[in-house]
């Protein structure tokens, strides 16, 4: 399947006027409390298929600006994609001819249970290209390393008015995002939103995943169109677990606060400033290798929640 993909409507399963009625009433508490304490994604292995997309220039479901330098995405069904709670986190697929990790940037609507789409690259690493559909196992990388700090883009459109921004490069799932203190809302392209706006800026962004870890990004400018690169992490280089303190951020931890043990392969140049960098909207060149997931004791669930 080639092109951009085209969302398809998800129909609740009938089970009573009662029963719908309790679903719309807590999705809509959900939406406007701004942030649903989300639980951990299973990280046991499934078994399933997997076809082969080309996205070309268009961005999937997730709205990240660009793929993957290393081109290696993958595309999951409604179940999994879970109105975008997946975006930007990453899988380990293993095939006939090997293992490949991937970026969830997109929504496969006619996608069943276990059945992916990895991009065209990714396909090739596990399978033969001319097989078409290949059996795979996948699962969920806790922590795993990403090829650049946490970017955030503020949305074309956006205002002091309405605010919408796109967090990248934090690697779980998400559980919460606050904006100068406000709460927000995710859609399913992957946009936290706050719809009454939080100011003219700039704006000091917390940001938490689904295992309590937490960072807080501050200088982020009202710069619709524009990624603002900044120095914090949730996992990869420096982290061990819990929350890390990266130059240009402040982070705390769902348990409790812990000074990072120096690390001369991990260790972040101090920034200059607080403030984020501008960038292009060119995704930054990906690591050759991801670094190896650390251990996270997932009976924390999703204590960071605010």
């Amino acid at each position: 399947m080639t092109g951009p993909r085209l969302l398809s409507p998800r129909w609740l399963a009938a089970g009573g006027a009662v029963l719908l009625s309790a679903v719309l009433g807590v999705a809509l508490l959900l939406q406007n409390s701004g942030s649903a304490c989300a639980a951990p994604p299973s990280t046991s292995a499934k078994k399933g298929k997997a076809t082969f997309y080309d996205l070309a220039a268009s961005m999937g479901n997730c709205s990240f600006p660009n793929s993957p330098a290393d081109d290696l995405f993958v595309a999951l069904g409604p179940n999994e994609y879970s109105n975008g709670a997946a975006c930007g986190s990453y899988l380990d697929v293993s095939g006939p001819k090997g293992k490949v990790r991937v970026k969830v940037t997109d929504q496969c609507p006619e996608c069943g249970p276990g059945h992916i789409d990895l991009s065209r690259t990714a396909f090739k690493k596990i399978g033969a290209e001319i097989d078409g559909i290949i059996p795979i196992s996948y699962k969920t990388v806790t922590n795993p390393g990403t090829p650049g700090p946490i970017s955030v883009r503020v949305k074309e459109g956006s205002s002091k008015f309405w605010l919408a921004v796109l967090i990248d490069n934090h690697a779980n799932q998400l559980a919460s995002v606050t904006v100068n203190g406000k709460s927000t809302h995710r859609e399913d392209f992957n946009y936290w939103i706050i719809d009454a706006g939080a100011g003219g800026g700039p704006f000091k962004i917390k940001i938490t995943d689904v295992y309590g870890r937490s960072t807080t990004v501050s200088g982020i400018r009202l710069s619709p169109g524009t990624t603002q690169k900044t120095t914090a992490r949730l996992t990869g280089s420096g982290s061990s677990g819990s929350a890390v303190k990266a130059p240009g951020a402040e982070s705390t931890s769902a348990k409790k606060k812990a000074t990072p043990k120096p690390s001369l392969s991990s260790a972040a140049p101090a920034a200059s400033s607080a403030a984020p960098l501008l960038e292009s909207t060119e995704a930054a060149p990906a690591a050759t290798e991801a670094p190896a997931e650390a251990p996270v004791d997932l009976a924390a669930g999703a204590a960071g929640c605010d």
